[in-house]
């Protein structure tokens, strides 16, 4: 178990931390610097997709501040730790990880197949977990997929959506990044079931439980490739709200 002192010295440690990170978020994004572009619309807009142009957006101001906050962070703090993995770690021992972290994270796409009635894929899920924690030795091989199971990705905002919850206001996440009311809900209700019922609540031990989210944080930022201001755009913002939106109601509607 983590001490109360110790607990109580990274509380303050990371409030601290955000303060200032938020005081140079906030700072005008003139002042950013880009770098040579990395995703275009012509690399990026897919034919035959509907985008969704018109998002409603009631909180611009602070999010594209939070956007620009978002900026920071990833570029002093997460990115370098995520290099830092990337240069220490082997790629077999990444994908490893990658692979381990998915089979846990089974629970949640186990539970939003169920929970939209869709038996087929909730059987697929779990069979994916049970081959992968016995023949892929605890997940970190991933035989499942190479025997056709392949993955049934759902969360709580596809679930909402399936049932006909609307977006609602678009929201830039500190960290995080692009979200809107509807998913931000179902992000908290996976992370809330995810500790009660999952396989944190199995293990019952905090200290497995913060090397696990630490490792998993880490994991998931060093398979997305996506950097902030590198599209060369005066219009990222918009571009990328444009994106993730159309991205959620194509993930909603398979």
């Amino acid at each position: 178990m983590i001490s109360k002192n110790k607990t109580i010295r990274l509380t303050f440690f990371a409030l601290a931390l955000l303060a200032v990170l938020f005081a140079a978020g906030c700072a005008n994004q003139q002042n950013v610097n880009l770098e040579p572009p990395l995703h275009t619309p012509e690399n990026t807009l897919k034919e035959g997709v509907e985008y969704a142009v018109d998002v409603y957006d009631p909180l611009e101001g602070m999010n594209r501040r939070l956007y620009t906050f978002n900026y920071y962070f990833d570029k002093f703090i997460f990115l370098p730790v995520v290099y830092t993995y990337e240069f220490i770690t082997p790629d077999f021992l990444e994908e490893m990880v990658s692979n381990f972290v998915d089979n846990v994270f089974e629970f949640n796409n186990l539970t939003n197949n169920l929970l939209q009635g869709k038996v087929n894929e909730t059987g697929i899920t779990l069979a994916r977990f049970l081959v992968n924690t016995t023949i892929g030795i605890g997940g970190i091989f991933d035989p499942a997929t190479s025997s056709g199971l392949e993955r049934q990705t759902e969360d709580f905002g596809q679930t909402l959506g399936y049932w006909g919850v609307g977006n609602g206001p678009y929201i830039v996440l500190p960290i995080l990044g692009p979200s809107n009311l509807r998913d931000t809900t179902g992000i908290v209700t996976d992370a809330v079931a995810f500790s009660l019922a999952g396989p944190p609540a199995w293990v019952d031990d905090d200290d497995i439980t913060l090397a696990f989210n630490i490792t998993t944080a880490i994991d998931k930022r060093h398979r997305q490739s996506f950097r902030y201001y590198r599209t060369g755009s005066p219009f990222e913002y918009e571009m990328i709200r444009m994106l993730y939106t159309s991205k959620r109601k194509i993930e909603i509607d398979r």
